[in-house]
C-alpha cells in the first residue's frame, strides 16, 4: 500500500476547475515533489490530501484513512506546513513549541528541532518579532514536532537565506532518513533537484509528468549547451549536420562565440569536427540540461495559451 494515494481528483471553484482528475501515488520512506506554474493547482492538491479542502471527486487516502472522514485519525500520522500560516502576535516560539508538542502522545524533542532550525536563540522571541524567514523555519518545526509518519510541506524554503535554506534541506534529508514520508511543494527547481526521489509535475489541474528528477531533465528538448569562441571561422552548415544538433547561433564580428544546443553525442562530434578542420575551441564551455529546463519544456503551453487569449 502507497503512503499516499491520489486518484481522479477534481475541485473547482465558482465554475471554475482548478484540478481535473489528478493521478500519482507517494511511496512509503521517499520525498516526493509537485511543481508548477503559478495556478495549477499544487496547493489545492496537498489541502485535499491534508483534509483541509474536501474534492469535488475522486480519492485520497493517507495510510488507508480518508483525510476527511478520518481527519482526527490523519492528524496523528501527518504533519503539515502550510503556504501562508499564523500564530497569536505575544505567543513566544518556546510556548508555540510546546504548545503544539502537547498535542501529541510522543512529540519530537523541540529543543532539537529549535536547534536544527537555528532558532535556539530566539525561543524567548514574539511571534509577531520574528522575521519572516524565522517565522517559516518554526512552521516547519511545528510540522515535524509531532513525530509524524507523513509530512506536508508547501514552499519548504520561502523566505530563508541561502545557508538557511541548505540547512534545511539537510533536515528534511535526515527527517527521511528517519523513515517519514515526505511530500513536498516547490518552486525552486535545485530544491526539488537535490531533494526528491520522484516528481509531479501539474499543469492545468492535471498531472503533465511523473519522473525521477533526471527523468525529467531526459525530456528537454535538449540535454547540453555548448559555447565557444572558435580560432578561425566555421561553416555553420557543418555543425547543423552534426547527430544530436538541435540548434546552432552564431554571434557577431569580432567574438564570433558559437553557442550550440544538442546532446551529449553532439559534444564529441564538435570537438571531433574542430579537430579535423586544426581549430582551438576557445573559452569553451558545456552545461548540462536541469529541472528548469524540464519544467520550462513541459509547462510552455500554459505561457503559449496565455499569449493567445490575450492577443484574441
Amino acid at each position: 500500500m502507497s503512503v499516499i494515494e491520489v486518484s481522479g481528483l477534481k475541485k473547482a471553484y465558482g465554475g471554475r476547475t482548478v484540478l481535473d482528475g489528478v493521478e500519482f501515488a507517494v511511496e512509503e520512506g521517499e520525498i516526493f515533489g509537485i511543481l508548477g506554474p503559478n495556478g495549477a493547482g499544487k496547493t489545492t492538491t496537498v489541502e485535499c490530501v491534508e483534509g483541509l479542502r474536501s474534492p469535488d471527486a475522486g480519492r485520497v487516502r493517507v495510510l488507508g484513512l480518508d483525510p476527511v472522514a478520518d481527519r482526527e485519525r490523519v492528524t496523528r500520522v501527518l504533519g503539515a506546513q502550510l503556504q501562508e500560516s499564523e500564530l497569536q502576535a505575544k505567543l513566544t516560539v518556546r510556548e508555540a513549541l510546546e504548545l503544539y508538542g502537547a498535542f501529541y502522545r510522543r512529540p519530537a524533542d523541540w529543543r532539537h528541532l529549535a536547534q536544527r532550525l537555528g532558532l535556539t536563540d530566539r525561543l524567548d522571541v514574539r511571534f509577531g518579532k520574528l522575521s519572516g524567514g524565522q517565522k517559516q523555519r518554526l512552521f516547519i518545526a511545528l510540522a515535524l514536532i509531532g513525530n509524524p509518519r507523513v509530512v506536508v510541506l508547501d514552499e519548504l524554503t520561502t523566505g530563508l537565506d541561502p545557508r538557511a535554506r541548505r540547512d534545511t534541506w539537510q533536515l528534511i534529508e535526515e527527517v527521511r532518513d528517519s523513515g517519514v514520508t515526505v511530500l513536498l511543494v516547490t518552486h525552486f527547481m535545485e530544491e526539488a533537484q537535490r531533494l526528491c526521489d520522484r516528481i509531479a509535475v501539474i499543469d492545468k489541474g492535471r498531472v503533465a509528468a511523473l519522473d525521477t528528477p533526471q527523468g525529467l531533465i531526459g525530456r528537454a528538448s535538449s540535454s547540453t549547451v555548448m559555447s565557444f569562441t572558435p580560432s578561425q571561422p566555421l561553416d555553420q552548415r557543418e555543425l547543423a549536420l552534426l547527430p544530436g544538433i538541435a540548434a546552432v547561433e552564431a554571434g557577431h564580428e569580432p567574438d564570433r562565440r558559437i553557442v550550440i544546443t544538442g546532446t551529449d553525442e553532439t559534444v564529441g562530434a564538435v570537438l571531433s569536427l574542430l579537430a579535423r578542420h586544426r581549430i582551438t575551441a576557445g573559452r569553451l564551455r558545456v552545461v548540462d540540461a536541469t529541472l528548469d529546463d524540464a519544467f520550462l519544456d513541459l509547462t510552455e503551453d500554459i505561457t503559449e495559451d496565455l499569449t493567445e487569449h490575450q492577443e484574441s
